[in-house]
């Protein structure tokens, strides 16, 4: 079990362990949030389950959309069938929808918010596990 905390919000989520162990999940999220460090609007993305790309369907992540010191957290999916390119999950954040607060069908987005020092404190105690 993986779990996201994001100031009040928090959330347990399974991780299919089939694929990546724990080490390559943590060495992913890592990238990830060195990208939020890149710029002003970055988008990155926290994978939160992933089989082979090359038999699966789709990949469970988390969205993060930097816009200045915000950070925008959102649950997602990505489809790899409505992917141009081949799944790359060295580098997820490629494959993520821009940033939306709505759905297709006009529902609200679930989202939440930090920010780019809490983020920077989080990928520390990564870095030094």
């Amino acid at each position: 079990m993986g779990h996201i905390k994001v100031r009040d919000f928090e959330e347990d989520f399974s991780m299919n362990l089939s694929y990546w162990n724990v080490g390559q999940y943590e060495a992913s999220w890592i990238r990830a949030l060195k990208v939020l460090e890149l710029a002003d609007d970055a988008v990155s993305c926290l994978i939160s389950s992933i089989t082979d790309p090359v038999n699966s369907n789709f990949i469970f992540c988390w969205p993060l959309y930097r816009s200045g010191d915000v950070v925008h957290v959102q649950n997602s999916i990505i489809f790899l069938e409505d992917i141009a390119e081949d799944f790359n999950p060295n580098e997820p954040w490629r494959h993520v929808e821009p940033r939306s607060t709505v759905d297709e069908d006009g529902h609200d987005i679930s989202e939440w918010e930090t920010t780019v020092d809490e983020v920077g404190d989080f990928l520390q105690t990564l870095r030094s596990s």
